[in-house]
């Protein structure tokens, strides 16, 4: 909010200004627009021929002019803000927008710190997959699991493999039984082209199908 002053002093009768005598003074508060926000509008950004006023105490103070209002947020040295576009009138509130940008803003980022990132991660394995190999990937699964990520578990069919997809089915099996202490089953064993597909999650996020 930038302020412009303009000071007024007496002259004498030689047409000097003299600034140690009693002087007059007229203050302007000029209220800049500040949001670079498409959705929120500020002080002169606000079209509307009248709005419906809330004070800085958040005490309603009624209808009345665009430029009533802003007179408002002018002496109290605030900013004028529309908080609700869509009702008639558009609602308005006078604030310290730069505070609030600030504390929208710590918000949001405490908002993502409590958002916990799930990844997918992904275990290929073929039909005839022997015992050590398939340890092998259970073992990754597990940590996988432990860690807080989805497994996409997946088997590949290639050539007449095609026409045992039971085998791959078992296996997908196995896999679910091995991790049932620590994952559930999100999605069951599907075909997808020449994929069987089943997806695993942590236990204590997500609900068996």
């Amino acid at each position: 909010m930038a302020k412009a002053y303009k000071v007024k002093y007496p002259v004498d009768a030689k047409g000097t200004s003299d600034s140690s005598r009693p002087f007059l003074f007229l203050i302007f508060l000029e209220v800049n627009s500040i949001s670079k926000d498409r959705d929120i509008q500020v002080n002169h950004e606000i079209r509307a021929r009248e709005v419906r006023l809330i004070g800085p105490d958040g005490k309603q103070l009624g209808i009345m002019s665009l430029k009533d209002a802003l007179r408002h947020a002018q002496d109290a040295q605030l900013d004028l803000v529309r908080v609700a576009s869509d009702a008639k009138p558009p609602v308005c509130k006078v604030m310290d927008f730069g505070k609030f940008k600030y504390e929208q803003s710590k918000r949001e980022k405490e908002a993502r710190k409590k958002q916990k990132v799930i990844n997918i991660k992904e275990i290929r394995m073929n039909p005839t997959i022997d015992e050590h190999d398939f340890q092998v990937r259970l073992k990754n699964t597990l940590r996988f699991l432990k860690d807080g990520d989805k497994v996409k578990v997946s088997i590949r069919f290639r050539g007449r493999q095609m026409a045992h997809t039971k085998l791959g089915e078992q296996v997908l099996n196995k896999m679910a039984e091995s991790i049932k202490e620590v994952g559930v089953v999100e999605k069951k064993p599907k075909m997808e082209g020449r994929n069987m597909i089943m997806v695993l999650s942590p236990k204590q996020t997500t609900t068996k199908e």
